[in-house]
């Protein structure tokens, strides 16, 4: 059986919830939901899969945030990559593949590609789906996870399934952009469209053969900035200057909408990627009157607020359906 190793994308900087979030300190980092940072949760989320300890790929101005982190929960283990300048996801998680291919006995890991940034609500269902697509990625498919839309929403880019080649595993028609709202909705009635999550499985050869074959460039630049790897403490650093000579593009761009070996899993666990003020609102837990109230805050005559202070006091009367930071 092959060795499973979580890759999370910890890279982000979390502009959508300024201030809450910012460069220094984004939403990744902070606990918007309990104790533990997102980057944690969605770590510790996987325990039931017994998984190899995780890759977690990051900017190095966040090293030693993202150790600590780590070391909270007894997952630093030298496995933290640090991309000494931003490429957009298919560079990142090919550092992951050619880091993975070095690093474990089994020659060949299946890569469970994450953000560090999701939320999930029922860990089963989530788990249950990946467990699902194992079959599917060690025959060699690059499978993403299609998230069951709940609404028309213009904010998540859409994946069509094509034909069933399993059960709740289908090939991948196309990857559409962003759309408008009565194209969203026609999306939602046709029931042939996921919300495009941006977590993926594969073997880390699948990966890295289509990514040598679709965007070469791409797979050149991260073989050579792998060539010489600086082991740093608990970190893992690549050549800056070869891969400051890699083109940027995402994993969907690079790879997922060319290749023939895509497959979508649906999922219906949950999920959020957490992108606005209104979904921190909805996954957040309320008062009775539908008010997230985070720190020193009283709330009065006030409804579907949230409300977030770290130190100071924020009172509020007779105010609706506003963002207080």
């Amino acid at each position: 059986m092959s060795k499973l190793i979580p890759v999370i994308m910890a890279g982000g900087i979390g502009s959508r919830l300024w201030p809450l979030s910012r460069e220094e300190h984004p939403k990744q980092f902070l606990s918007v939901d309990g104790e533990l940072s997102m980057l944690q949760n969605t770590i510790k989320r996987l325990t039931p899969l017994l998984a190899g300890e995780p890759l977690v790929i990051c900017n190095d101005s966040h090293r030693f945030l993202v150790a600590e982190q780590l070391r909270a929960i007894n997952k630093l283990a030298n496995n933290i990559i640090l991309e000494p300048v931003g490429r957009n996801t298919a560079p990142a998680i090919a550092l992951a593949a050619f880091c993975s291919l070095q690093n474990v006995v089994d020659e060949d890991p299946l890569l469970l590609v994450l953000a560090a940034d999701h939320v999930i609500r029922d860990e089963k269902v989530f788990l249950k789906a990946i467990n699902h697509a194992e079959f599917f990625a060690t025959q060699g498919k690059l499978v993403t996870f299609g998230i069951v839309p709940t609404q028309a929403e213009t904010g998540y880019g859409y994946i069509c399934r094509g034909e069933a080649i399993g059960e709740d595993a289908f090939s991948v028609a196309e990857f559409v952009e962003k759309p408008d709202f009565d194209t969203a909705r026609h999306y939602v009635e046709s029931e042939k469209y996921y919300w495009n999550s941006g977590m993926f499985l594969f073997r880390a050869s699948s990966y890295l053969q289509e990514l040598k074959d679709l965007s070469p460039d791409i797979y050149q630049a991260c073989e050579n900035a792998v060539g010489s790897i600086n082991p740093d403490l608990d970190f893992i650093r690549i050549d800056k200057e070869a891969f400051a000579m890699c083109p940027s593009d995402s994993i969907d761009y690079a790879v997922m909408e060319h290749t023939r070996h895509a497959v979508v899993v649906p999922m219906n666990a949950g999920w959020s990627d957490v992108g606005s003020w209104s979904s921190l609102w909805d996954i957040s837990k309320k008062d009775p009157q539908r008010n997230v109230l985070h720190g020193d805050i009283f709330a009065y005559n006030s409804k579907d607020n949230y409300i977030y202070s770290e130190k100071s006091f924020i009172s509020t009367i007779g105010v609706n359906n506003l963002v207080i930071v």
